[in-house]
């Protein structure tokens, strides 16, 4: 996927969808869909000049022309910009990247967001960032996109302001599930409570970490539970405290795992840890890239009267884990 954030390195024309896409749930595959279904052949000219494409698109047809499935979002998010406060994300932009290709989508366009582009008008929005940047040939959007100075444009208004210029503009209903709004505000309030059941249902799969394995304190192998110190982006949203079964993916393998994430009251830590013991695995995972699946969450953090008790609570866990995971 080809991945900019200058407008003079975009691929032209695009296929648009708009919105902040933290998540990348349900309800935004479905604001995504539209764009998949109007891609052409590959094109070697864009805004009256030869460019550069990324060898994986060009390689394809170089002397043709084709409308690229494109992903437009904000950097840094809006309410970051406007507030100063850094926000937690579902996706940090790494694991945003991979869903997106996942579904297809061929560029992504991170917009820098700045006084500038917040300033602008609806209508100017339309004529200088999709039509004069982008050669917008479709746009998709949320039902409840706001765009636009003092987010005054609807997705009513951008649908009318771009048929004038003979763009057609899909508008996509909020989409629900089990009568509940499938937002990334949901999804969020659902991790903070542990109830991954409904996490998986709004997003269309398990909420991931992907980090990389780094040397903890190794208190694990002292009582006969080696685990693995994961290292995420530090954006990360993190699910609530405490421990989950998990499925882990190390390299072309899956493995099942018991995590904890917490402060490890019983040997006294302090500051949060990411710790995935597995149950089946033997080897080095230093230095190594992982991601954990979180498909249960089994018990809140808790300090222990001793090892020993915490040792029987874990080997509890995974026999839990092993119970849910073989059936």
């Amino acid at each position: 996927m080809w991945i900019t954030s200058s407008p003079t390195e975009t691929l032209t024309p695009a296929a648009v969808a708009l919105g902040n896409f933290d998540g990348v749930h349900r309800g935004h595959q479905r604001v995504i869909q539209p764009i998949l279904n109007c891609v052409g052949a590959a094109v070697e000219e864009s805004k009256g000049g030869t460019r550069l494409m990324p060898p994986a698109l060009s390689s394809k047809a170089p002397n043709s022309r084709r409308t690229y499935a494109t992903v437009v979002t904000f950097n840094p998010h809006p309410q970051e910009f406007f507030t100063g406060q850094t926000r937690a994300l579902l996706t940090p932009l790494n694991e945003k990247v991979q869903q997106l290709i996942n579904l297809g989508v061929q560029q992504l366009v991170l917009l820098p967001f700045d006084r500038e582009l917040a300033a602008l008008s609806p209508q100017q929005f339309v004529e200088k960032i999709l039509l004069q940047q982008l050669y917008v040939q479709k746009i998709s959007v949320g039902e409840d996109f706001r765009f636009g100075k003092g987010r005054s444009g609807t997705a009513t208004e951008l649908q009318a302001i771009a048929a004038t210029y003979g763009i057609p503009t899909t508008i996509i209903p909020l989409q629900t599930c089990a009568g509940e709004r499938i937002s990334s505000s949901s999804i969020r309030q659902a991790l903070q409570q542990g109830d991954l059941e409904c996490v998986k249902a709004l997003l269309g799969r398990p909420y991931m970490l992907i980090g990389s394995v780094v040397k903890g304190q190794q208190l694990g192998r002292t009582i006969g539970f080696p685990t693995a110190n994961i290292q995420i982006p530090p954006e990360k949203f993190l699910p609530r405290h405490g421990v989950y079964a998990v499925r882990v993916l190390i390299e072309d393998a899956t493995e099942l795992g018991v995590m904890n994430i917490g402060v490890r009251p019983t040997v006294n830590g302090t500051s949060p840890s990411i710790e995935v013991h597995l149950l089946d695995w033997h080897g080095d995972l230093y230095g190594k890239t992982i991601q954990v699946h979180l498909e249960k969450f089994l018990r809140p953090e808790q300090k222990f009267a001793s090892l020993e008790a915490l040792k029987q609570q874990i080997q509890a866990d995974c026999t839990i884990t092993k119970s849910l995971f073989n059936g």
